[in-house]
């Protein structure tokens, strides 16, 4: 007697919308870090230029570019390490793994909380002054200069990136906590082997017993 096979689990949409969120976070990710290396130069020089009009010294001009180029890279690096992270992570899900959905719940966790944290940033440098003491008066005005040095788009581009980015995090974790996502990442389970067993109403087969010693 033959079983009919239960019907193959169709990858849902929310699933394949949540790995493609993942993917354009990842393309935006590496177009990023190459856009930070890629004004850093530009905005190094135009730092320098600020800060000839200023009263410091050529050290403390230094060390503020050495923190200026630190800041850059070390955002081009964490960017692009992320991309493929964020790669595989949709490889996972489209594969069904629960590990990849459980992994996915905790990058989201941490980039929203990064993308606020950025966010927050962004909106304290334009809106308050940094102040230091009286004795830090040349620090604080360097300081104050690196956000002119930038180009004029480059402030609101990590603005909208962040938003953007705390936005994306937010919809992954959402699109895979839906039941349509429950029923995909758990069809391995409920599809899990059992072991054989004998088909409903027949009995189990009975024991046999031992075959006799022959008499000797």
């Amino acid at each position: 007697m033959s079983y009919p096979e239960s019907a193959p689990f169709r990858r849902p949409a929310v699933v394949v919308l949540a790995t493609a969120v993942l993917l354009v976070m990842a393309v935006a990710a590496l177009a990023y870090a190459v856009a930070d290396l890629a004004v850093l130069g530009r905005t190094v020089d135009a730092f320098r230029r600020a800060a000839g009009d200023t009263s410091a010294n050529p050290q403390q001009i230094g060390d503020v570019v050495t923190l200026l180029r630190a800041s850059a890279v070390l955002s081009a690096v964490v960017a692009a390490l992320s991309a493929p992270v964020l790669a595989a992570l949709a490889l996972g899900l489209l594969a069904g793994r629960s590990g990849a959905r459980v992994a996915t719940w905790v990058v989201c966790g941490l980039g929203l909380l990064a993308g606020c944290c950025s966010a927050a940033v962004l909106i304290g440098e334009r809106s308050a002054p940094l102040r230091l003491g009286t004795d830090e008066r040349v620090t604080a005005e360097l300081l104050g200069l690196i956000g002119d040095a930038y180009p004029s788009w480059w402030i609101p581009l990590n603005g909208g990136l962040s938003v953007g980015q705390g936005l994306g995090y937010l919809v992954v974790a959402t699109l895979l906590a839906l039941p349509a996502a429950n029923a995909w990442f758990g069809r391995r389970r409920l599809a899990a082997p059992t072991g054989p067993s004998a088909p409903h109403g027949f009995p189990p087969a009975p024991h046999q017993p031992a075959p006799p010693y022959p008499p000797r």
